[in-house]
């Protein structure tokens, strides 16, 4: 008898532990999160968004004329000086090539001009014999008049004959070098561009820095032919910079002149600044997945002294975080907290150790934490990023760290 009741004994508590276990491995264990306190603090809202550093003044030297522009003996970074320093040289450019037919109309032009030549030539040998002639002339003409052999209007006849014929003769030589020029000009036309060609270095155009900074940038570097207008180099004061952002325009219509600007993301520590100007007009710009949006162009200036950001240069990326509104102390929790429940914003607090659903009403939002306007109190804690497995009462623990 005792020996069955020691087995039954031994039965009961083996049955005992396996109930037992089976209980506890069923009996649900709270869910590790990650719990955040309400807490009161200054907050700001920023826009934020890619910028370009650019020098305030950049001047582009351009070709005064067409022509030849040699290699420029500036580099990026040199220091120029207005009115002295030389930027660039521009020479005469070689003649063109030609086609065959404008080739034969030319030919065509130069035997004409030497034809001409020829002709303006015979004339003035013609006339001078005439001049010659009439000269003789004249000679007789006063040996008879001292012996009253001929009248006096025979002598003025043959006065006049003399001075027309100088005249004619002058305008013949003139002719004869109208003639001369042109089938210059013709053979000028004729020529080629050879490597031989040089040109005069008297003739060249030396263009100078119109104001004292740096070269920016070298837009022609190489020897060339351009036209007029065509930018050769940029120059610029490096110490003279602003911030160029493009923001969305709805970012920009809430963003006022004189706004605070904090600029990071440069390399270096942050940097102060402050808008000073927002374009009335917006354009046109796609985004890098293709999609067409509406930006406009903020100025910002740099408040912090030079020497915080004396490494900027001119296109330089930043980052800026524009303030459109910020206050000294508000009740803040993380946006990560904060799940949509039908038209309003929720968040599950904890309460005894579950998670409550607890309906919260935003003010201000920023990218990090969100204004609390009611619904919760400062040192309340919530649940951050919950996952389908938070619900309404689900027994929740902190995540050790």
């Amino acid at each position: 008898m005792p020996t069955n009741w020691k087995k039954r004994a031994a039965w009961v508590l083996v049955l005992g532990l396996i109930v037992s276990a089976l209980v506890w491995f069923a009996w649900p264990r709270p869910i590790s999160v990650d719990l955040a306190t309400v807490a009161k603090g200054p907050m700001e809202v920023t826009v934020d968004d890619e910028a370009k550093t650019r020098v305030r003044h950049v001047y582009t030297v351009s070709a005064p004329v067409a022509g030849r522009v040699l290699r420029t003996p500036r580099e990026v970074a040199d220091q120029v000086t207005a009115d002295e320093t030389v930027v660039a040289v521009m020479r005469p450019s070689l003649p063109a090539f030609h086609d065959a037919r404008t080739h034969e109309e030319l030919e065509a032009a130069r035997a004409a001009a030497d034809a001409g030549v020829r002709l303006a030539e015979a004339e003035v040998r013609r006339i001078d014999a005439a001049l010659a002639f009439s000269r003789s002339e004249l000679e007789r003409a006063h040996t008879l008049a001292r012996t009253d052999a001929i009248s006096a209007k025979a002598l003025d006849k043959a006065r006049l004959d003399v001075e027309t014929n100088e005249a004619a003769l002058a305008s013949a030589k003139a002719q004869l070098d109208v003639r001369r020029s042109e089938r210059t000009g013709v053979a000028a036309r004729l020529s080629h561009p050879s490597e031989n060609q040089t040109a005069d270095p008297a003739c060249c155009v030396q263009i100078r820095a119109p104001v004292t900074g740096r070269v920016l940038r070298v837009v022609q570097e190489s020897e060339a032919v351009v036209p007029a207008g065509a930018p050769l180099i940029e120059i610029g004061d490096p110490a003279n910079l602003e911030i160029v952002a493009d923001l969305l325009s709805t970012d920009a219509v809430q963003i006022r002149a004189g706004a605070a600007v904090r600029v990071d993301g440069w390399g270096g520590p942050p940097i102060r600044g402050r808008v000073s100007r927002i374009d009335p007009a917006g354009f046109l710009k796609v985004s890098a997945l293709g999609i067409e949006e509406q930006r406009v162009r903020t100025r910002i200036d740099l408040v912090d002294p030079a020497d915080t950001w004396s490494r900027l240069g001119h296109d330089y990326r930043v980052i800026v975080h524009v303030t459109v509104w910020e206050a000294p102390e508000v009740l803040t929790i993380p946006v990560g907290a904060l799940f949509r429940k039908g038209e309003t914003w929720a968040v599950f607090a904890v309460v005894n150790g579950q998670a409550r659903t607890t309906p919260v009403q935003i003010g201000q939002r920023n990218n990090r934490v969100a204004e609390v306007v009611s619904g919760l109190s400062a040192g309340d804690r919530v649940v951050l990023h919950p996952s389908d497995r938070v619900t309404e009462g689900t027994a929740v623990a902190e995540r050790s760290q």
